[in-house]
């Protein structure tokens, strides 16, 4: 079963120069899912990163921002 937190790593519907950003924060986020037991920790673990990729994002859309 899928985590429902998946589908906010989902980067194909943004512009190629935001797609290279989030790339790597979905695919850690999918490797995640498929090695760490679903659970509180791993919740945890898949909003951290959301935050990061969020934060990620935002700095390649206003640099220095």
């Amino acid at each position: 079963m899928e985590d429902r937190m998946l589908k906010w790593f989902d980067y194909a519907h943004l512009p190629e120069r935001l797609q290279v950003i989030s790339k790597p924060f979905g695919d850690l986020a999918s490797a995640i899912c498929d090695t760490v037991e679903p659970g509180p920790e791993r919740t945890v673990a898949l909003r951290k990163l959301l935050e990061a990729k969020d934060a990620a994002v935002r700095a390649r859309l206003n640099p220095g921002g």
